[in-house]
């Protein structure tokens, strides 16, 4: 994962901004009148779970209100309880309201990615690393691979420039999967092989390359695949993984499981700002 710092932070935080208060600001704060007093806020959870994005939150208040005093109960990765204070928030009443809705978003967001993960992570223990994907949301993978992290998982490659990662459509474009190997080793880079039968891996075995990623396979197939392999290459599991079928894929002994839903399907943390 590339990484994470306060320029990107005030980057894309800036984006967020600018989409809400485009063209003519906060129409309903600027009615207030003592809209310059400060106050105090805080946010709270409303549900258990693990908190992330914290430092997107405070920018958020910082880039509206230079005068913010943004104090953390808590720091990111960390568990938090329903109900318990997430943060307190020490600013003039526009700075607050202002920032509130963007502020909440991306710690809701982040948060909601890093309690998910670590929902996926409880359910494997030790047995098998939970990895992100690509199916993140367009501008924020940095953002979302972060939350990943802060719950316990792991980051796949972040974008098609880290590694080479030889899919199903790269196969049957070029109708030879040892063609594509021979050419992705010239490049030294970690090369990953998608594999859907036994067919395929008979093709690739034998081969030196670093990981082996099994698409779709019932546990009896990938359990006879793992034994072919013979812990020769690092293996993968991806294809419709659940917090249901989680554990019996990583009682077969595969080394990584890749779930989509942890960035693409997560649902928002719950979290409300009271002044």
């Amino acid at each position: 994962m590339q990484k994470i710092n306060q320029r990107y932070i005030k980057s894309i935080v800036k984006k967020a901004l600018f989409e809400d208060l485009s063209p003519k600001g906060d129409l309903t704060t600027n009615l207030i009148r003592a809209k310059n007093k400060v106050i105090r806020a805080r946010i709270i959870a409303r549900q258990d779970g693990v908190i992330s994005g914290l430092e997107f939150c405070k920018t958020a208040f910082k880039l509206i209100g230079k005068e913010t005093v943004f104090m953390k109960k808590i720091k990111d990765g960390k568990r938090i309880k329903k109900n318990k204070i997430i943060a307190e928030i020490k600013a003039k009443t526009n700075t607050i309201l202002t920032a509130e809705r963007t502020a909440l978003n991306f710690l809701n967001h982040s948060s909601g990615i890093s309690t998910l993960t670590n929902k996926f992570v409880n359910k494997v223990g030790k047995r098998a690393k939970i990895c992100c994907t690509r199916k993140t949301t367009p501008n924020l993978r940095l953002l979302e691979k972060y939350a990943v992290k802060k719950g316990g998982g792991f980051n796949h490659r972040f974008n098609l420039s880290d590694e080479i990662l030889i899919k199903e459509n790269h196969i049957n474009s070029e109708n030879s999967i040892k063609k594509l190997i021979i050419k992705a080793k010239k490049k030294n880079k970690p090369i990953t092989v998608e594999i859907e039968n036994i067919k395929q891996l008979k093709q690739v075995l034998g081969i030196k390359f670093k990981r082996i990623l099994f698409d779709n396979m019932s546990l009896k197939l990938l359990r006879k695949s793992l034994k072919l392999c013979q812990n020769k290459y690092e293996t993968e599991y991806s294809g419709n993984v659940n917090l249901k079928n989680v554990g019996q894929i990583s009682l077969t002994g595969v080394n990584r499981i890749s779930v989509g839903s942890i960035t693409h399907s997560a649902k928002n943390f719950d979290t409300s700002l009271l002044i």
